[in-house]
């Protein structure tokens, strides 16, 4: 009875597998399918072609092809001192932004977290009115507040704390400090969400295994807002390295960044190729930081295919 029942089970169980796989079969779209789904995106690709990678491919064949066809505007860009400082410029400002930026955004996100969601709200409105303000209208605004008259040299010489003013404009001082007060909300807005969405329970176990509030701040908090903190830092630093309005009004002239110095190839020497180059250099750039980025990031595409 047994040995009967065997086969007709096994015959059953291969006639459910051949079912199950023509009904994936029926389910996976054709390629004649595939190409017809692709064509509902054609206007949007020509759209990205026209208006983005021919700009793009202009632009990268110009910083090879401009005055003469060659590498000669790259290396002159890293072997010209004057050139290369402008990069160190670039990189610094953008690195200590990144920094200045998370150490203030950071508490302000916390607090946002902790906070009645009443105050929090309000906090929170207050952080995107500063974004949605004007830039020129802020970093003019800092402009009068850090020059040798303004109220930050008064307020200090008041205090006693200095007897005459701080040079804080048209210097590498005055471009951290503008910056950085321009980038905070970029800081806030992903970690802060980052934080709302950690379980309080966590930290309440933690506290309950014995570890102190800075173990459970140092092991346990901060490692759950490592995304936030990814996201916001990439943002701020691709974000400061392209910036423009706010280092040519607080910088000078020995702290011009590379976005100034492509505008003055462009429009005072008429330097197309070198211009090209830079620009090049800061999309590549880009790039990489968002690939890395990527990587460092579980839930990603490239992270989750690189861990596997």
């Amino acid at each position: 009875m047994s040995a009967t029942a065997t086969p007709a089970a096994g015959g059953a169980a291969s006639a459910a597998g051949v079912a199950t796989a023509k009904a994936v079969v029926a389910q996976t779209p054709s390629l004649a399918q595939r190409w017809r789904g692709l064509g509902n995106l054609a206007p949007a690709l020509l759209f990205l072609g026209l208006f983005f990678l021919a700009p793009l491919i202009g632009l990268l064949l110009r910083g090879v092809l401009e005055p003469v066809p060659g590498l000669g505007n790259y290396e002159q860009l890293f072997a010209n001192s004057a050139y290369a400082r402008v990069l160190f410029n670039t990189f610094s400002v953008a690195g200590l932004v990144t920094l200045f930026s998370l150490l203030l955004g950071f508490p302000l996100a916390w607090a946002i977290t902790l906070v009645p969601r009443g105050w929090g709200r309000w906090i929170l409105n207050i952080v995107l009115l500063s974004m949605w303000t004007s830039l020129l209208a802020r970093t003019y605004s800092w402009l009068v507040l850090l020059q040798a008259s303004g109220v930050v040299n008064k307020a200090l010489m008041a205090m006693g704390i200095i007897d005459q003013p701080l040079e804080m404009v048209h210097n590498l001082t005055g471009v951290v400090i503008g910056m950085s007060y321009i980038m905070i909300p970029f800081i806030v807005l992903p970690l802060q969400a980052t934080m709302q969405a950690i379980d309080p329970m966590i930290l309440q176990a933690g506290s309950i295994c014995g570890a102190s509030p800075w173990t459970n701040f140092f092991r346990v908090f901060l490692p759950l807002c490592r995304p936030g903190l990814f996201s916001g830092g990439l943002m701020v630093f691709v974000m400061s390295l392209g910036y423009y309005v706010t280092p040519a009004l607080l910088g000078g002239a020995q702290n011009m960044m590379l976005p100034e110095f492509i505008i003055q190839q462009v429009q005072s020497f008429l330097n197309w190729g070198l211009a090209s180059a830079g620009a090049a250099l800061l999309v590549v750039i880009t790039l990489v930081l968002f690939y890395f980025y990527l990587k460092l990031q579980p839930e990603s595409p490239v992270g989750a295919s690189h861990a596997r």
